[in-house]
């Protein structure tokens, strides 16, 4: 490549990274700028969702829209039930989900999109309270709002001013701090949160071990202290899971033995050998409450393959790191 191309090439890399930083500090300003706007509304916006026992119906059209979609599904995960509605589809009959129990949180940045005018107009008439969120606090949006959470008013990332940027990031965090204070106040925890996350890693890793364990669960392979050296190698064999637990007259887990022990019992005569002899006699166990998280840290952290669910003293499954991988708990 001749040198004068190769200087365009790096002058233009040049000025398309520099436009890159510019946008991202247009939007840390606009983030900036919304944290120091953010005052009593949002609290007093909260108290009207926790008043009311219907659904947070969420509205906006275009970006709004599909940054409405984002909060409403954010809302949804975190203790707050809430679907988003296109505007449009209210004034065709969808109005019929604003029952009189719901709240309506509507967005728009000018707050004068003629497709809310039909929604917001239904809610007062039918005293429905809105949670608006807009630039403009003289909007008719604004005026229509119960709360009114007024974003300032920021230079878009646009170079014509016209594509949405910097305004529907703060749409989007002032979204995401509503979410947030209302998930503090409901005190919604992390099980709560899992139960509506069942998919995926983070699902999987919020699962109690009950539920890893399910209904129809193997008793883990067991053997008595008494039992012999050939009768515990038969046990961890058929168990299929590289370890079996030993148990005490009372059936409660008194100790494990796993491949690992067996190979190392052969190197000494295993003629008169039982199983309280080379079982571990203070195995790493877990409890059917405990999260999958739990066992998963506890597998890696002390570098083992398999341990118990052990419930009131007694082994009632057995986890093995590989079947965990299998189904994904461990990547």
């Amino acid at each position: 490549m001749p040198p004068e191309s190769q200087s365009s090439l790096a002058d233009t890399v040049g000025a398309m990274t520099e436009r890159a930083r510019a946008v991202i500090r247009l939007n840390i300003e606009a983030l900036q700028a919304l944290e120091r706007t953010v005052d009593g509304s949002l609290a007093r916006a909260c108290d009207i969702i926790l008043s009311r026992p219907g659904y947070v119906v969420v509205t906006g059209m275009g970006k709004s829209g599909h940054i409405g979609g984002k909060i409403a599904a954010t809302l949804a995960s975190t203790g707050t039930n809430a679907f988003f509605v296109h505007p449009a589809e209210m004034s065709h009959g969808d109005l019929g989900m604003l029952r009189h129990d719901t709240t309506l949180l509507a967005i728009s940045n000018s707050g004068e999109s003629r497709e809310l005018r039909d929604p917001l107009l239904f809610c007062q008439r039918n005293d429905i309270p809105v949670i608006g969120m807009t630039q403009r606090g003289s909007s008719f949006l604004a005026r229509m709002s119960a709360v009114a959470l007024v974003m300032p008013s920021v230079a878009e990332a646009c170079p014509n001013g016209l594509a949405p940027t910097t305004s529907t990031l703060m749409t989007l965090a002032l979204g995401d701090a509503l979410a947030m204070v209302l998930m503090d106040r409901r005190q919604f925890s992390a099980e709560a949160f899992g139960m509506h996350h069942p998919g995926g890693a983070l699902g999987m890793s919020l699962q109690s071990v009950r539920e890893w364990m399910g209904d129809n669960h193997a008793t883990p392979a067991s053997v008595p202290l008494d039992a012999a050296f050939a009768e515990v190698v038969t046990a961890i064999t058929e168990g299929r899971k590289g370890a079996v637990a030993v148990l005490d007259g009372d059936g409660a887990l008194a100790g494990m033995i796993t491949d690992g022990d067996i190979r190392r019992a052969f190197a000494q005569d295993v003629t008169h050998i039982v199983a309280a002899d080379i079982m571990s006699r203070t195995p790493i166990t877990v409890t059917p409450h405990q999260r999958m998280s739990d066992v998963v840290d506890l597998l890696s952290a002390n570098k083992i393959s398999n341990l118990f669910v052990v419930d009131e003293g007694r082994p009632v499954a057995i986890v093995h790191i590989a079947e965990l991988m299998q189904a994904g708990y461990v990547s």
